[in-house]
Parts: C-alpha cells; sequence; structure tokens
C-alpha cells in the first residue's frame, strides 16, 4: 500500500521541509497579487494602463523584513564565522 511506503517517521522531514517550502512560495503569490504595484487582477486597474507612481513602488520594494535584515551583518552565524576565522590571540601571563 501506499499509506505503508510513505507514512513513515523516516519520511516527516522531508514533508515539514516540502510544507515550508510550499508555504513560502504561497506567501510570495498572496503578497505579489494582493501589493505588487504593477499586478493589476481588476478590469479596471488594468485599464488604467501604466501608472508613474514612484511612491507606491518603493513602499513594495522596501518591506519590513528588507529594512530588518538591512541593519545586521551579512553571516548566518556570525559568532561561529568569528570563532574560526579571528586569531586566538595568547595572553601573556
Amino acid at each position: 500500500m501506499a499509506t505503508s511506503r510513505w507514512i513513515r517517521p523516516e519520511v516527516f522531514p522531508l514533508f515539514g521541509a516540502v510544507g515550508v517550502a510550499v508555504g513560502i512560495c504561497g506567501m510570495q503569490l498572496v503578497r505579489n497579487i494582493c501589493t505588487n504595484p504593477e499586478v493589476r487582477v481588476t478590469k479596471e486597474n488594468r485599464a488604467a494602463g501604466v501608472l508613474e507612481n514612484f511612491a507606491e513602488g518603493e513602499k513594495y520594494a522596501e518591506h519590513s523584513l528588507r529594512k530588518f535584515v538591512r541593519k545586521r551583518p551579512p553571516q548566518i552565524m556570525p559568532s561561529v564565522n568569528g570563532f574560526f576565522s579571528e586569531p586566538d590571540i595568547p595572553s601573556s601571563n
């Protein structure tokens, strides 16, 4: 049976990883459809043509996650990187 093949404890991390990936893709899809100034779903908005609304585009591009990450160092684990890259200075005692 297919259930005995796929419903095993070894497969649960795979389900979790695929579920997270699908969730991120879905979140980005909803974000683009709802807030992207270049995507127009309704017929009235499509009839407007090309809009020169730079403030709305800037608001979309500079979202809160980008503002949060901008203040952080561009490393995933800075403490581990510092541990392995900084020289060990022996004490002079």
